[in-house]
This record gives C-alpha cells, structure tokens and sequence, in this order.
C-alpha cells in the first residue's frame, strides 16, 4: 500500500521565453511565501541543470527540482553526475524529475534512437540509485549497454536522492510504484488520480515495496481571476497544442476519461491547421477537469478538493508572457497556509 505525503506546492516557469533574472527572483519570493519547491523544465532552450545551480546559489531551503529530465539525451552515468553535484550545490535540495520525452525531439533535434523508453527509463532509476550508492555498474544492471566497472569518484551528499517520474500509462504508472519517490501526471483529470494511485500501489507491491512513499505530483495549471471564461481561455491552446502536437498520450488519457468526442475534435482540427479553431474547439468541461480556472478563493477551494482526491503536492505552472508584477501577484495570491 502507498502511503501518503504532507501536502505540499511548487511551482514551474514555462520554458519558452525563460527569463533568467526574473526566475531567479520569482524562487527567492517563493521560498520567502513558504512554496515547497520550483521545477526548471527542458526543451530546446536553457539547460536546466544550470538554471538550477544558479538558483540553489540564491536561496536556502526551497527544493530545487528537474522539471522534466528525459533519460535519452544524457546517458545514465551523466545524470548521476548532475544530480549528485547540483545536490552537493544546494545542500541537499534536490528533486530528479525523469520521464521518456518524445521521439521527435529525442530523434531529431538530440539525434538519439527511441528505442525502449520505458527499459531505459526503469534500468536508468536503478543505475542512478548504485552510482549514488557508491556501487560499481555491473553488467546486470542494464540490457541497454555494457555496464561494468565504472563508479563514481565522489561521494554524494546523500544516496538516496527523491526521482519522481512523469507518465501517464498504466505500465509505465506501475513501474513508477516500482521504482520511484513520486508519481508526476500532467493533465490528468483529478476526479480520477485514484485509478493512478492503484496503479502505483500494484506497481510497489509488485516490486515489494510495502508501504513506500510515493508522492503524487501533479503540475497544475491554476488561473486566480473572476472572469473564469477569460481564465479557461488562456489554457485552451496549450492543451489543444498537447491532443494534436505532442503525440497519442493525452488524447488516449482524455478518451479514457470521457472526453474522446472533444479530444478527436480538437485533434483533427489541430492535426489541418486550425489551430486557433482547435483551441477554441477545447470544452470548458474537459478544462474544469485539469485545471483550476476562478476567484483565488475559488481556486483555493477548489485546490483542497484537488487534495481530497489524492494530490500531495501541486506544482502550479507559473504564468507566461506577462509581465513579473503579474507573476509576483499570483505567488502571493496562491502562497501555501502556513
């Protein structure tokens, strides 16, 4: 059985049009409002590991998180190494988010084979896990390469450094209660985390895991103003950009969970150019269920009942392409109780 975590929130910028400056102060007013933990993510822009560094140098306690790390573009050992130094950086602030990416950005802009992203992604956990351990590879520890002899010639901070893992089906949910300190969904439909977190619960018996904290993570979009519709509106085209752009996932997520009329709409009409039409085409409906769109009371409220159903920590997306007085604005507005 997986037991629960305390509550807690973080937050995430966006990766395109990443201001380093104004990051930088966002983490420190964060940490300052009693916020858990920031998320740097990675695309093709900044490299996040140094973002992160530069904001562990700033701040004290504020959790510094790979938001997400895909597990083709540095090889096992490599990230080993990143984690292990960011840790001794930010005196133990680290949180490695893992995941598989895609086989467009992995293939043609890394120029890496996509094979076997979920082998690679389990036999990554377990290699991270003996290298901070002080273990030497061995040849068992992977199918993916020749492991042997190699260990690393410093000694982390800590062994057992949390890896949280974005995924969104079934197998790869369960390998995430096999191996992993936290569960990462993104868009998921909150009234339904608990097929999630069942999934987990298998995964970690399976692996023999008894009553392992698994921490569920989910990024959340979080809109603090009155008029909901402008709200709901500002996250149509990038859920519209995820049914059409980003593969078959979170079309097959929205079918699984009553959505499958409006996410065929919104992918054929993103999948023939329409963009703007495939973002209006997004339901209020299927936006009330991954997001969080109203009054900052509402949003509040609206955030516990997000928790009822199993969110330990929810890592509000920050806002984008406004300016920093707007961005301060909602750290404080959303800030944690203390």
């Amino acid at each position: 059985m997986v037991r629960r975590m305390a509550n807690a929130t973080g937050i995430v910028p966006f990766w395109k049009s990443y201001d380093r400056k104004s990051v930088l102060r966002f983490a420190q007013l964060a940490e300052d409002l009693g916020y858990d933990s920031i998320w740097v993510p990675e695309a093709w822009a900044y490299e996040q590991f140094q973002l992160l560094a530069e904001i562990a140098l700033a701040t004290k306690r504020i959790k510094v998180a790979t938001g997400i790390t895909n597990v083709f573009s540095r090889s096992a050992g490599l990230l080993a190494m990143s984690a292990a130094t960011l840790d001794e950086i930010s005196e133990g602030r680290v949180i490695l988010g893992l995941g598989t990416s895609g086989k467009v950005v992995i293939e043609n802009f890394h120029g890496v084979p996509y094979e076997k992203p979920l082998t690679r992604l389990r036999e990554t956990v377990g290699i991270l896990r003996a290298l901070w351990r002080g273990e030497r590879l061995s040849p068992e520890m992977s199918t993916l390469f020749d492991a042997r002899h190699f260990k690393l010639e410093m000694t982390p901070l800590r062994p057992d450094i949390p890896v949280y893992i974005a995924s969104l089906q079934e197998k790869a949910v369960k390998d995430v209660g096999r191996v992993a300190d936290g569960w990462i969904p993104t868009f998921w439909p909150y009234q339904h985390f608990a097929d999630g977190i069942a999934w987990l619960r298998e995964g970690a018996k399976d692996a023999g895991r008894g009553e392992v904290a698994i921490n569920v993570a989910p990024f959340v979009a979080v809109i603090p103003f009155d008029d909901v519709a402008m709200g709901r509106s500002l996250i149509k085209p990038l859920v519209a950009f995820y049914i059409g752009g980003m593969g078959v996932y979170y079309h097959a997520l929205f079918c699984r969970y009553g959505f499958k009329e409006n996410a065929d709409l919104v992918r054929e009409l993103y999948n023939n150019g329409q963009r703007k039409e495939a973002s209006a085409a997004v339901s209020d409906e299927l936006i009330d269920a991954i997001a969080i769109c109203g009054s900052a009371d509402h949003c509040r409220a609206k955030l516990a009942e997000w928790r009822s159903f199993g969110v330990d920590s929810a890592l509000f997306n920050l806002p984008t392409n406004v300016p920093p007085e707007m961005t301060e604005h909602f750290l404080k507005t959303m800030a944690p109780e203390r």
